[in-house]
C-alpha cells in the first residue's frame, strides 16, 4: 500500500529536498503552500511542470500555518500516514526584528498541529526539525540529545518551546512524534540571507568581476556544516523507527566562516584576503558558543553518518552558482 505524507514548508531547501526523496521511495507527497504565496516555488517548479507527477503522485494544497482551520481541513483530507513540519521562520537575524512573528510560527503553529493531531482517529506519525540553536551559549565541547537548553534569540526560544511541546504531548497523548535537532545545513538552494549563500554568490560575483568586495561579521565563528540533502533525507530514517525519539543530525566538526570563504575563494583561484571586509553592523546582538553535534546515538540507532563533507558541499554550491553565468 503506497504511503502519504503531507509537508508542510514544501518549498523550501529542506521541504524540497524531502519531497523528492520521497517520490523516489514512492510515496504520494502533498504539500501545504501558503494562501499568499506567488512566485516561491522556485524549488520544486520542475515536479509541478511534470505531468506524469502533479496532480497523480505529488499534490498541492493551500494553507497557513497560523490558520488552523486550513491545516485541519488538509490533514482530514489528505489523511496522511507522515507529516513533516519544515514550515517556520527559520532565520536566527530576523526573529529580532520581527521577535512576535517568530515566535508564533515557529512554537505556537506547532501546538496547533499538535492539538489537531491529538483529535484526530489516525494515529499519523509527526516529524519536528529543531536547530542546534536550542542549546544556545552551551558550555558542552559537543552537545547530544540530553544537553542542557539555553536559547539565546527568539528564534532559538521558539524552537526550544517547540520541542518541549513535542516531548510533553509525546508522553500525555501517546503521539509519535518524531525529531531531529539540525545543526548548521546548506545547499544551492540556500536564499541570499544565509552567511554559506552569501558567501558563495558574492564569491562568483567578484570572480566576474560584477563586485570588488564580500563585507561579513564574525568570521572566527565556528560551525558545524552539513548537506542539506542528506539531511533531509534523514527525516525520513527517524522516522522508519519504531519508537518516537529525538536525534541529533550533525558532521560532528567545526570550521569558522573564515575557512568557509578562503576554500570559496581558492576553488576560483583568487586569494580571499584581497577582497574581505570586516563590517561590525553585521554581528548579532547576542553571543554564540561553538556549537558542535555528537552524532553518537543516530548512529548507533539507524547508522547515520555525514556523507558530505564541507569542501565537497562548497564544491557542490560554487559549482551550481558559477553555472548561472554560463546560461
Amino acid at each position: 500500500m503506497t504511503k502519504k505524507a503531507l509537508i508542510l514548508g514544501i518549498t523550501g531547501q529542506d521541504g524540497s529536498y524531502l519531497l523528492d526523496f520521497l517520490l523516489k521511495k514512492k510515496y504520494e507527497v502533498h504539500g501545504l503552500i501558503r494562501k499568499s504565496a506567488t512566485g516561491n516555488t522556485k524549488n520544486i517548479d520542475h515536479f509541478i511542470n511534470n505531468n506524469k507527477l502533479f496532480n497523480k503522485s505529488f499534490f498541492l494544497h493551500r494553507g497557513d500555518l497560523l490558520d488552523s482551520v486550513s491545516l485541519n481541513n488538509v490533514i482530514q483530507k489528505v489523511q496522511p500516514d507522515e507529516i513533516y513540519n519544515f514550515a517556520d521562520q527559520d532565520h536566527v537575524g530576523w526573529s529580532y526584528e520581527i521577535p512576535t512573528y517568530s515566535f508564533q510560527t515557529t512554537a505556537l503553529s506547532v501546538i496547533e498541529i499538535l492539538e489537531i493531531l491529538k483529535n484526530i482517529k489516525k494515529k499519523i506519525k509527526y516529524f519536528q526539525p529543531l536547530s542546534s540553536n536550542i542549546f544556545g551559549l552551551s558550555l558542552e565541547q559537543k552537545q547530544d540529545e540530553s544537553s542542557v537548553l539555553n536559547p539565546n534569540s527568539i528564534y532559538s526560544l521558539a524552537k526550544a518551546t517547540a520541542y518541549l511541546a513535542c516531548k510533553m504531548y509525546t508522553r500525555i497523548y501517546n503521539l509519535p512524534i518524531y525529531g531531529a535537532i539540525f545543526y548548521n545545513h546548506e545547499s544551492p538552494k540556500r536564499s541570499k540571507d544565509y552567511v554559506s549563500k552569501k558567501i558563495v554568490q558574492t564569491v562568483c560575483e567578484i570572480y566576474h568581476k560584477k563586485k570588488k568586495n564580500i563585507f561579513l561579521g564574525d568570521i572566527k565563528a565556528k560551525i558545524d556544516w552539513g548537506y542539506a540533502k542528506d539531511y533531509a533525507e534523514s527525516s525520513w530514517k527517524i522516522m522508519q523507527q519504531k519508537k518516537p525519539d529525538f536525534f541529533i543530525i550533525a558532521t560532528g566538526e567545526v570550521n569558522s566562516v573564515e575557512y568557509f570563504v578562503k576554500n570559496c575563494f581558492s576553488y576560483v583561484g583568487l586569494n580571499y584576503k584581497k577582497y574581505l571586509k570586516i563590517d561590525k553592523k553585521l554581528l548579532r546582538p547576542s553571543k554564540t558558543s561553538v556549537l558542535r553535534g555528537d552524532i553518537t546515538k543516530a548512529k548507533k540507532v539507524f547508522k547515520y553518518k555525514a556523507k558530505t563533507k564541507l569542501k565537497d558541499l562548497i564544491k557542490i554550491m560554487m559549482d551550481h552558482e558559477l553555472k548561472k553565468y554560463n546560461e
